[in-house]
């Protein structure tokens, strides 16, 4: 997967990002509702597609239909 992952640095808080839902998070719920029916995830103002894997600083993030969900650690 590491060879397919795309570096996208911080999220910039004034440029268009979808919502990661955290493990911590108990409104995952909550945050899915509020992208309902999305079929890309943004990450700084550029849109992905659903499956898409990124990697934003150590973490490895999956676009799940407008919600990107930490699918693991980028460290080798």
């Amino acid at each position: 997967m590491k060879g397919r992952t795309q570096q996208v640095g911080d999220a910039d808080p004034e440029r268009k990002t979808s919502p990661v839902a955290w493990e911590a998070d108990d409104d995952t719920e909550t945050l899915r509702e509020s992208v309902p029916d999305e079929a890309v995830c943004f990450f700084n103002d550029r849109a992905y597609d659903h499956g898409t894997v990124v990697e934003s600083g150590s973490v490895l993030l999956q676009c799940d239909y407008g919600l990107w969900l930490p699918v693991g650690d980028s460290d080798p």
